[in-house]
């Protein structure tokens, strides 16, 4: 059994968790999420406690790992649901800044137009000041997939430092090119 996949799952208070066949749906006051369980594992509901376990269908080694990862996406939902995600992004660089407009995000980064972005639906993105980004929303896998694609359009860079990052990202800096005498 896996080490991850034993931990029971308690629903905080407002959290609710139902079954349909092997659909697992998790309403909260931050909105609604859903996952279909694969075959291998079961879940049981007791009270605001929820336990998944293997159902011994397919190779051992396989439902192992599916039993840890289910049971991850399954916490991730409830937090999601309770608490909500959020991920910050900093922007280095003269002159460089963004801007939400509406469904929109506009980037202007050093490029000869702006760059503009897609919200998807169930998050929501902010400025608080025009050099960060606050990405902020239920589902932590949409939240890190657009943290991911704004970072993307400008990295930050290992000379000058410019760019795109996560709040609290290290980035080593490289010395530029060294004249010899």
């Amino acid at each position: 059994m896996s080490r991850i996949g034993k931990a029971p799952i308690k629903l905080p208070s407002g959290v609710s968790l139902d079954l349909k066949g092997r659909e697992v749906a998790v309403k909260g006051p931050k909105g609604n999420l859903s996952i279909t369980l694969r075959p291998e594992i079961d879940i049981s509901i007791d009270g605001a406690t929820v336990t998944l376990e293997p159902n011994g269908s397919g190779a051992d080694r396989q439902a192992r790992a599916f039993h840890g990862m289910t049971r991850a996406l399954v916490s991730n939902m409830v937090e999601g649901v309770s608490a909500g995600f959020n991920k910050t992004l900093d922007i280095i660089g003269v002159g460089w800044n963004a801007k939400v407009q509406g469904t929109k995000l506009t980037l202007n980064i050093g490029f000869c137009h702006p760059v503009l972005l897609d919200v998807p639906t169930g998050l929501q993105v902010e400025c608080p000041s025009p050099t960060q980004i606050v990405i902020t929303g239920a589902d932590k896998q949409a939240v890190g997939q657009l943290a991911a694609r704004i970072r993307k359009v400008r990295p930050p860079e290992p000379y000058k430092g410019k760019g795109i990052r996560y709040k609290g990202e290290v980035v080593r800096r490289k010395a530029g090119k060294s004249f010899g005498s």
